[in-house]
Parts: C-alpha cells; sequence; structure tokens
C-alpha cells in the first residue's frame, strides 16, 4: 500500500498513547508511527457506523438535569517511616460555557493530606494520562496513588482476582495528587448542550483542563500551592501545551513538569517516505529490544554504553547515507544494512529489502519471528505468540495485552467499592472513539506539524524558574527517548534555561512504574523534581554566573 504523508500522520497519531485492542493494526489507537499494513487483518475491528458509541452514550446519559457528585473517604499509608493521613475524594465538576450552562462532567480522584495547617506550602500535582482517549488509570493505581494494582512484569498477568497493595512508592508524602479523566474517558461525559467536537482537540482539551484546575484551587483554596504538572504518553504533549496557556492565558504558574515518556513532536514519530527522521530515532530502541533478546551477533555486558554507540551511529554514518536517498551505491547499502543488523538483530539481507528501512510494526514483527512471537511496542521487554508467522508486520501489542485486564478490574473495584463513588456509568479505561475523531489543529503551529515545542519554549521563557523533567523507558518503543533528546537539543533555549530541562532513563517501557525495581527510582526522581522547583530562586546575578548544566545522556 503506498505511504501517503495523511495517512501515515493519522498512524502515528492514532498510536499516540493509549493502548488499544490491536495497538499495531490500522486506525489503532495508542501513541506511535505505524506503517499500514498490506490488508487488514482480519481480528481488526470493523468501520463502525456513523453513530459512534460515544455518542450513544452521550444521549442516553445525558437525559437528567447535570449535576455534581462526591464521594469522600478518610484512609492512611506509611511511606518511608512516615504514617500519613489522607482523604480520597471521587468527585466530578461542572464545566460552563459563555452562557453558564453545563457542558461537560469531568471526573477527578484527590488525595489530600489531613494534617497540613498551611496549605499554601503544600504542593499539588494535576496527573492525567494520553491517548488521546485514556483515562488517568495508568498513573493513577500503576504508579503514584496510595494504591496501586499489581501486575507481572514482563510477563502477562492473566485473569483475576487482582490484587490492590498500598503504595509504598506513592508522590502522596511529596504532594497532594489530583488524578484527572478527560471528556469521553473514565466517568467524565459532555452534558447538557455540550459537543465533544469542543474538547476532542488539542486546544479544546488544553483549556478543558485549565478550566478544571482553575475551578479546583479555587474551591480548596490552592491558589498560593506549589503546582505540578505529571502527564504520561500524550499526557506530556498536553502537559506542556497546558503549561504554557495556564502561565500566559491565565496567570497560574507552575513550578514543575514531569514528563513520562515523552512526545513534543509528532513527526518524529511517522515513518514517512520522505523525512527519515523516524528511522534514526528508532535505531536506539530496536538497540535495546535487540539486547533484551539476545539476537545481537556480539551482545555487550552492559545495555547504556551500547545504546550510547548505537545514538551515536545513527546520527552520523546512518543519517548520512539515509540523507543521499536514491543516490546511496549499492556497496555503501550493503556496509551500512550490515551495521544496522549490528545495532538491531535483524537480518542484513531483511534490511536491505526494506531499503535500509524498517517501521516499528515490521521490527516488531521481525525480532522474534523465528520463535514464533511479536515484541511488544509499549515495552519491548513483553512478547506474544503471532497469529500469522508471514504477516510483514506486528498485529497486537503483547505488552498492552498483558495488563489491561488487571487495571482495567481494578480501577473499577478500586472506585466503586473503596472509594464509594457508585456509578452506572461505564468506566472508560480507554475509549477507542476519541482518536479517529480528534482535531489535531493547534495554535502556533505550521499547516502540517503537529508540536508543543514552541510552547515549552514559551512557557520557561513565562516563567523561567520552571523546571522540566522528561522519564524515558530503553525498552519503550511507542516514545523513543532519541527522538525526544533530539526535540529537546533543538530548542536554541539560554542555557540558563536549558539547564532546567533534566532526563532520567529507566531499565523500562512506556510505563515504567510497571518494572516494580524501577518505581522506586521512578518516585524518588519526580520527589527531587518537586523539592528543586519549590526551593527559593536564586537571583538573576547568582544564576547567570553559575549555569547549571543539564544531565547528560547516558
Amino acid at each position: 500500500m503506498a505511504r501517503s504523508r495523511r495517512h501515515v500522520f493519522a498512524l502515528a497519531v492514532a498510536f499516540l498513547l493509549s493502548p488499544l485492542a490491536s495497538p499495531l493494526a490500522p486506525r489503532s489507537a495508542a501513541l506511535c508511527a505505524q506503517e499500514p499494513p498490506a490488508q487488514t487483518p482480519p481480528s481488526a475491528a470493523q468501520p463502525r457506523p456513523a453513530e459512534t458509541r460515544a455518542e450513544t452514550r452521550a444521549t442516553a446519559e445525558t437525559t437528567a438535569p447535570p449535576k455534581e457528585e462526591s464521594s469522600s473517604t478518610e484512609h492512611s499509608i506509611r511511606i518511608g517511616a512516615e504514617t500519613i493521613p489522607y482523604k480520597a475524594t471521587a468527585s466530578t465538576i461542572l464545566l460552563k460555557d459563555d452562557k453558564g450552562e453545563p457542558v461537560a462532567s469531568i471526573f477527578s480522584v484527590a488525595y489530600t493530606r489531613t494534617d497540613v495547617k498551611d496549605l499554601s506550602q503544600r504542593p499539588i500535582a494535576f496527573l492525567d494520562n494520553g491517548g488521546p482517549g485514556a483515562a488517568a488509570v495508568w498513573l493513577h493505581i500503576g504508579g503514584f496513588g496510595p494504591r496501586r494494582v499489581l501486575t507481572r512484569d514482563a510477563a502477562p498477568t492473566g485473569p483475576g482476582p487482582y490484587q490492590l497493595v498500598d503504595n509504598a512508592d506513592s508522590l502522596l508524602d511529596k504532594a497532594d495528587l489530583v488524578f484527572i479523566d478527560p471528556v469521553g474517558t473514565g466517568f467524565s461525559r459532555v452534558v447538557g448542550k455540550g459537543d465533544t467536537k469542543t474538547f476532542w482537540n488539542v486546544d479544546g482539551d488544553v483549556k478543558e483542563f485549565a478550566d478544571f484546575i482553575g475551578i479546583y484551587i479555587s474551591r480548596n483554596n490552592r491558589w498560593n500551592s506549589p503546582k505540578f504538572l505529571i502527564g504520561e504518553s500524550y499526557g506530556t504533549f498536553r502537559s506542556v501545551a497546558l503549561a504554557r496557556y495556564l502561565q500566559s492565558e491565565r496567570g497560574i504558574y507552575i513550578n514543575g513538569i514531569a514528563l513520562l515518556s515523552t512526545v513534543l513532536d509528532l513527526s518524529t514519530l511517522q515513518f514517512d517516505l520522505t523525512d527519515d527522521r523516524s528511522y534514526i530515532f528508532y535505531v536506539p530502541s530496536y538497540a535495546a529490544a535487540a539486547w533484551y533478546y539476545k539476537t545481537l551477533k556480539n551482545r555487550p555486558a552492559e545495555i547504556v554504553p551500547f545504546l550510547k554507540e548505537a545514538r551515536q551511529w545513527a546520527s552520523t554514518d546512518y543519517a548520512a547515507a539515509l540523507i543521499k536517498g536514491d543516490a546511496l551505491s549499492e556497496p555503501e547499502k550493503s556496509q551500512i544494512a550490515k551495521r544496522l543488523s549490528d545495532f538491531t538483530g535483524l537480518d542484513a539481507d531483511y534490511i536491505l529489502k526494506a531499503n535500509l528501512r524498517v517501521s516499528l510494526p515490521q521490527f516488531a514483527a521481525e525480532l522474534e519471528r523465528s520463535r514464533g512471537l511479536t515484541v511488544g511496542r509499549y515495552d519491548s521487554r513483553y512478547s506474544g505468540p503471532t497469529d500469522d508467522r508471514l504477516s510483514e508486520y506486528a498485529r497486537h501489542d503483547p505488552s498492552f495485552d498483558a495488563i489491561n485486564g488487571a487495571f482495567n478490574a481494578a480501577i473499577n473495584s478500586y472506585l466503586r467499592q473503596d472509594l464509594k463513588f457508585s456509578s452506572e456509568l461505564t468506566y472508560e479505561t480507554l475509549n477507542t472513539d476519541v482518536e479517529p475523531r480528534w482535531d489535531w489543529k493547534h495554535r502556533g503551529n505550521e499547516p502540517g506539524s503537529v508540536s508543543v515545542y514552541r510552547d515549552l519554549v514559551q512557557a520557561l521563557i513565562t516563567n523561567p524558574a520552571l523546571r522540566v523533567q522528561t522519564e524515558n523507558g530503553w525498552f519503550d518503543m511507542a516514545t523513543p527517548f532519541f527522538a525526544t533528546e533530539f526535540t529537546v537539543d533543538h530548542l536554541q533555549l539560554p542555557p540558563t534555561l536549558r539547564a532546567h530541562i533534566d532526563f532520567k532513563y529507566y531499565d523500562s517501557g512506556h510505563m515504567i512504574y510497571l518494572n516494580e525495581q524501577d518505581l522506586p527510582k521512578l518516585k524518588q526522581n519526580i520527589a527531587d523534581l518537586i523539592d528543586a522547583a519549590i526551593k527559593p530562586q536564586p537571583s538573576a546575578k547568582e544564576s547567570n554566573a553559575n549555569p547549571a548544566a543539564h544531565s547528560p545522556a547516558p
């Protein structure tokens, strides 16, 4: 099938961050550029009728006058040497239009420490996941909430019953936490005369979150609290745009942003016919997977130096070869194919047949084909049986299949039983109707470009004290770390501002917290970000005299 820019871009966006039923099939939603299969797999979902399930729900669930609902329960948790009393509030907030009419009901779960006397000294963090179309369930009961669901690392968790346990790595000791579900996810819905078109677009989504945060901090007397944004996947894209909007349009300054599995420029993820950057950016991620599965001819003992070498080669010899395009000679092409084989574990003949350009779904299908396995996209450490060993493209994502059931069952049980939030609505952990109807136009972007790197630059210029930290998993093939490094290193920021963007790395995939060995490290890194961002700021004279260098990529 011919690769048009429009189709390939749609597939790149479709894989942004929502793990879906068939993540490597066309029109699956989740963050990752995809190469369209030659034909739709038999297992792929058939096109929906004109009226989507979201529209059906909007009609069925908004017949009654909209009202806000809330349930609060008291708890305590031991984190480190400290026992923390806290209140969990599961609630909805109504957003209204310019006429004061309700148009959306936003569901959130807030955890607030109850023994705090001065709220102005207590940080508050707003957390969200990606998609578009994902609820905050993944960060909520996977990463930073006071309760987390147990899953198996790099292996299928299997069917229930599942276990929720106290999360000793919750961020509740450092900040109050508010997990937000955007419209169409969780229990959040359009209401009254609201329309999903208002919210299912980049700028409308940002305004939705800004409106919610404005209402929340007003009702809960948190205007003077240090404020943080923590997003994962498309949530990183949203958090950067949201920080700029809150600061420039609402005067709400942010202390820090934590970006888990980051994407700032969607063009870095699309495998386009005339843009070779993604092939370059994915080499280190392919190398990490090949290292893990021991498919390398001369596998080094340590992964970090190996990935440093992969970055260097990909950005020099490989990039120079691809830039030549069809002018590349056959001897040069053979030499590059052999070297690319050394890094990716793929056969050099296969690489030559791919014209030196192997897309992600091709790699996921090919790396372990001899064993009849497909490699995970969210986390390449996961693998699972393939139903067609002749397929050119991976047809599912084992890393999502391994955890989906556990998260879905656990959040429904937790909200309804432990937090006493009774709702007959379906809790949408992942709404597959959102992404296909998403409008990607964004203020300040050039035609055809979808990025928020300008928002990040503006957010830092507006608020030079803002600190940003990006968390990266070596085995994340949905948002490759090399693409994030490239984008940040091309922001052309002054050294003093560039020093406020830090990189952290983990032996994990897209959902870093699934690796229980890395979860404490992730928690500590974000805790350190919070601590650094609430310290008194040095004077301009001190800052200019001693600009701190950002952490170099290992």
